[in-house]
């Protein structure tokens, strides 16, 4: 039986929508969305749209997340954003690890984690992406990247704050592609994610941080990923970027 942990659903806008659009989304979003009590709703806007969505959503029980935070609190870093910024600016959670920021800004495991501490000190709940590209996949090698991402990514992390983690399964392949891991596939590394956790942390922690899946996740698959034992919740690009496809997603019956 599947054990019950709050789903997670959460929107990435990537670079979309400027701050009207995002707003009037909001706006959208607010009036449509009757959120089951077992699960959480989550939307991240671009860096200039977070104040007027913040005001949107303030007490409706949808959170506002960052999709990037540097890993100083302040300092001369020209362009970048601090977790206290994304915390005072309406921020309760923060995307690191991204696999677009891996692959085209060149973050490190090392940097990602550092980035993954600052977001738990200034107050931000981070969700930290993991996941494999495919030639790891067809080379047998996704369970050792997995790994190698978990034990850099929560290398200072300790007991006290891994709960405030939320740990994104995103397999690189199925990011855009409109390719989605079979449900099987899925679980399989989510499973692994949290005997993983557990050797680190404790069963009993293990069984209540949440793991969700990420890549081309849509209203057609949703269900089928929810009824897995061991995903918890998705983290939505394109499928997020429209108030229908995403009001159908966070609405989902596990098939």
């Amino acid at each position: 039986m599947k054990i019950a942990r709050p789903a997670l659903i959460a929107g990435n806008w990537k670079m979309h929508k400027t701050p009207g659009e995002a707003e009037g989304f909001a706006r959208r979003l607010v009036a449509e969305l009757s959120t089951p009590v077992d699960r959480e709703v989550v939307i991240a806007p671009a860096f200039p749209a977070l104040p007027a969505v913040a005001q949107v959503i303030r007490e409706t029980g949808i959170a506002l997340a960052a999709q990037n935070v540097h890993e100083q609190a302040q300092g001369a870093f020209t362009g970048e954003v601090s977790a206290g910024m994304l915390r005072d600016a309406g921020c309760s959670y923060v995307i690191v690890g991204h696999s677009e920021r891996r692959t085209h800004f060149h973050e490190t495991d090392e940097l990602i984690g550092c980035k993954l501490v600052a977001a738990l000190a200034g107050g931000l709940k981070p969700i930290l992406c993991i996941g494999e590209t495919l030639a790891e996949r067809e080379a047998d090698y996704t369970l050792a990247v997995i790994t190698r991402q978990l034990k850099e990514g929560l290398k200072n992390v300790g007991p006290d704050d891994i709960g405030g983690v939320v740990i994104a399964y995103e397999p690189v392949w199925a990011i855009g592609t409109g390719k989605t891991a079979a449900p099987a596939q899925a679980q399989e590394a989510h499973a692994f994610i949290r005997g993983e956790i557990a050797k680190r942390y404790g069963e009993e922690t293990a069984r209540r941080i949440r793991i969700i899946y990420g890549g081309s996740v849509n209203p057609g698959n949703m269900g089928r990923l929810m009824a897995e034992e061991d995903i918890d919740g998705a983290l939505v690009g394109g499928g997020s970027l429209e108030v229908e496809s995403f009001l159908q997603i966070v609405n989902y019956q596990e098939v």
